[in-house]
């Protein structure tokens, strides 16, 4: 009975010490992932805004989208998962001629869900279009899959796309749910840097269309080869 009584107190110890960090935990959490906390003033920084902007927290992807573009003209069309979070494809609802297509990247946290980075294009029509693309580079300080590159398919026959850096081509995942085009993109190593080629494919790996560009920070339209 005795030793029990002396134990006791020790546990009340370690239950506090417990209790206070798990307090100090949240705390930080919250600190660093709430809108304008440390995780906005980082990302601030990186993107060379003066001040620190207040990134919402959503409950969803589309919701932490939604929240930060506040753009009602906009729509969301697709949701891939990837690099423990997600990229969300958008479009504008007013879009009656061309091609337009944007992609957020969006990361899960303790609070929720939170903007990360994001961009977009837009194109006029064009006749005897095989893809579209834009190209996005790695950003210092912005964590996410970048560079990435990523697009629209607008001839039929086109069934594969591969994008090449380095000496190295990478294949391209082409979403076909999406929308009336179908979607692609193309997450390539960190390091990677331009030039990139870009390949559209028919079903027999004959090259359809084919681009190279210099700017890692690109995007247009790729022509059917004639």
């Amino acid at each position: 009975m005795d030793k029990q009584k002396r134990s006791s107190p020790l546990w009340v110890k370690w239950g506090c010490i417990i209790l206070a960090c798990l307090v100090l935990f949240v705390g930080m959490v919250y600190v660093y992932d709430r809108p304008g906390g440390i995780a906005d003033w980082r990302y601030s920084r990186a993107a060379g805004y003066p001040g620190t902007i207040r990134i919402p927290v959503g409950d969803t992807p589309e919701q932490a989208v939604m929240k930060f573009r506040n753009m009602p003209a906009y729509q969301i069309i697709h949701r891939e998962a990837i690099d423990g979070g997600a990229l969300v494809f958008t479009k504008r609802n007013d879009q009656k001629d061309g091609t337009d297509l944007g992609i957020e990247y969006v990361r899960q946290t303790w609070l929720g869900w939170k903007w990360v980075y994001g961009g977009a294009y837009g194109l006029s029509p064009i006749a005897d279009e095989a893809v579209n693309y834009m190209s996005m580079p790695k950003t210092k300080g912005i964590k996410g899959p970048f560079p990435i590159v990523f697009g629209q398919i607008a001839d039929h026959s086109v069934t594969h796309i591969e994008v090449t850096a380095g000496g190295e081509a990478y294949p391209a995942k082409i979403i076909k749910e999406a929308g009336v085009e179908q979607l692609w993109y193309v997450e390539l190593p960190s390091s990677s840097g331009a030039p990139y080629k870009i390949e559209a494919l028919n079903d027999q790996r004959a090259v359809v269309a084919s681009k190279t560009f210099q700017d890692a920070f690109d995007s247009g339209s790729i022509l059917v080869s004639r």
